[in-house]
């Protein structure tokens, strides 16, 4: 079977939470699209380069979920040649048999347009920040700051910024428990493959 579910959003909503929940409950394979370009900023050098050499033990470095990684992959995020570079990995791990969902900022809108399903997490800043400052400590408001610049540098890029697709589904995680945002997702997936057959 062949079944995408794109899930998109701004850092720190719950999309990966929620991405790695819906995998397991359907076997689907999963891929956070985020540590591609982590990876890529991580490796240092020609981002271009580094981009199209990637290969997936990259993706195991201990140190991609900082936050000089994810601050690196945002400005790399931002070199549409770097972004053409990952696109045909995304997609062919998209229409994979055996389903997939994919978790980043652009993957309902340019990845995976057709997408059976498209989820859009979404939190208030002020929570993201609050979620990312207790796993990675520091000061709450410069962490606040950070991920102000970071969503105006994601939804105003040129190339494939970040929002919803027009038939997403929204999630908005501010106020609502994780077990109730992965059961939402959870419904939603299932009610699509249950049209599907």
């Amino acid at each position: 079977m062949i079944f995408t579910v794109a899930i998109d959003g701004p850092a720190a909503a719950g999309k990966g939470t929620i991405g790695r929940a819906v995998a397991a409950r359907f076997g689907f394979a999963h891929l956070d699209t985020g540590l591609l370009y982590r990876a890529v900023g991580a490796k240092g050098g020609d981002p271009v380069a580094a981009a199209e050499g990637l290969v997936p033990a990259d993706l195991e470095r201990w140190d991609l979920r900082s936050l000089e990684a994810g601050q690196a992959a945002s400005k790399v995020a931002a070199i549409p040649a770097v972004r053409a570079a990952l696109v045909a990995f995304q997609q062919r791990f998209a229409r994979a048999e055996g389903g997939a969902v994919l978790d980043g900022r652009d993957i309902g809108t340019v990845i995976c347009p057709a997408a059976e399903v498209k989820l859009y997490v979404t939190a208030s800043p002020e929570v993201r920040a609050h979620r990312r400052w207790l796993e990675v400590g520091g000061d709450e408001a410069r962490v606040l700051a950070e991920v102000l610049e970071r969503d105006a540098r994601d939804m105003g890029r040129a190339d494939a910024p970040l929002r919803a697709a027009e038939d997403a589904v929204l999630i908005d995680t501010s106020a609502m428990p994780v077990d109730e945002a992965v059961a939402r997702a959870i419904s939603v997936v299932a009610e699509r493959m249950e049209g599907l057959r």
